[in-house]
């Protein structure tokens, strides 16, 4: 049971014993927190594979192997948070080369590309995705990376993983994917021809709203080394301890992730059917734009759901995330417990309002995150917050 083969694993299995073996001191069949800085070393430079917790730690190298195996990788790199994720894609390039993003997506992300990276002589072309022939208009000598997320954050698009990694690959380009709203167990890019996945695990992975953590899972040698070398000489590494509470959460994802996919259809449905709601967007309906493609390499369609007001009313935006009961009013996604929010003013109050808008985002758009907690009380909170 306890081997390095996860490969012929089925998820469930995986999550609770890829990368994991008993201590071999104690038997704890736990991993234990190595909280610790340094290691004792026998004589100079002779050591047993651990110097400093900020290149290696076994804590960490257990939970790597872990979240390589969920995504069908073959390395895994934690982070101190997502943010320190992405930061460490980006300083593979260098001054000059081109990037084409998803012109939806997280306002984090828009914020390091257009305010940190683009000051260093990187360029950003923000693009709509959801036919992937676009990407084709911009790609030039200059390009090196294509950054798309999938489902995308907030508007829930769809963008062909298998399309986009074989215009990357006809043109020589990196392929990554912020696969943060589907989770491993919903999507793995790797499997369509991505390069790199990266996960903001303070989500669905850690899933209980204690942890910040941001990680990236690779198959190739080279790139591995290279991203390695980035974020041990930068220094965005996570904490023990937070490496335990993941490696924790993670033995219920495939769990948590079913009850989050069921929830999420109910309430879509329910918001579809309200004659307050106006547009719902959520990638399982048929009538989403991309739902065949989001059929092919999705498991399930996942619990974020975002949804507009028929009068576009902000105040009346306001109103409804105040008056909820069971979903919590906060940033975030993927905890156990439903979340709302308001990304015009949250996670998305970094993008202006025209870029906004250019993706739809209006004002009175609320994003949910559906949580694992019994339907029928979040059917009634849903229906009380929002009215007739």
């Amino acid at each position: 049971m306890h081997n390095d083969k996860f490969e012929n694993m089925k998820f469930g299995t995986k999550a609770i014993h890829a990368g994991i073996k008993p201590d071999p001191s104690t038997g704890a069949i736990m991993t234990p927190v190595f909280q610790t800085s340094t290691y004792a070393q026998s004589a100079p430079g002779n050591h047993k594979g651990y110097e400093y917790s900020r290149t290696h730690n076994p804590t960490r190298d257990a939970l790597q192997k872990n979240l390589a195996a969920l995504e069908n990788g073959k390395h895994g790199i934690c982070f101190s948070s997502g943010m320190a994720a992405i930061d460490c894609i980006i300083k593979l390039l260098n001054p000059g080369d081109e990037v084409i993003s998803a012109n939806d997506l997280y306002g984090g992300s828009y914020r390091i590309f257009t305010k940190i990276f683009a000051n260093y002589g990187i360029k950003f072309h923000f693009i709509d995705m959801s036919d992937i022939q676009n990407i084709e208009n911009y790609v030039n000598e200059k390009t090196r990376l294509i950054w798309a997320e999938t489902p995308t954050n907030p508007m829930m698009h769809i963008i062909d993983l298998r399309g986009a990694s074989e215009i990357a690959k006809k043109h020589g380009i990196l392929f990554g994917v912020d696969n943060t709203f589907a989770s491993p167990y919903l999507q793995t890019p790797l499997d369509f021809g991505a390069d790199i996945i990266m996960h903001s695990v303070t989500k669905y992975i850690a899933g209980h709203s204690d942890v910040v953590m941001g990680a990236l899972v690779v198959n190739d040698d080279e790139l591995h080394e290279k991203l390695s070398f980035l974020q041990n000489s930068s220094g965005g590494v996570p904490g023990p301890q937070d490496c335990f509470l993941v490696l924790r959460g993670i033995k219920t994802l495939h769990l948590r992730m079913q009850r989050h996919c069921e929830n999420g259809k109910k309430v879509a449905e329910l918001l579809k059917s309200h004659p307050k709601v106006g547009e719902v967007y959520w990638p399982g309906f048929p009538s989403h734009q991309n739902h065949d493609i989001a059929k092919q390499q999705m498991r399930d369609f996942g619990g974020m759901i975002s949804f507009c007001l028929k009068d576009d009313n902000i105040e009346e935006a306001f109103r409804i995330l105040e008056n909820f009961k069971f979903f919590t009013l906060a940033e975030s996604l993927g905890g156990v417990e439903s979340l709302c929010g308001h990304p015009a003013s949250m996670t998305h109050a970094s993008i202006p309002k025209e870029e906004r808008e250019k993706v739809g985002l209006k004002d009175s758009l609320i994003r949910l995150s559906v949580g694992i907690e019994d339907i029928e009380d979040l059917i009634w909170d849903l229906n009380q917050a929002i009215g007739r």
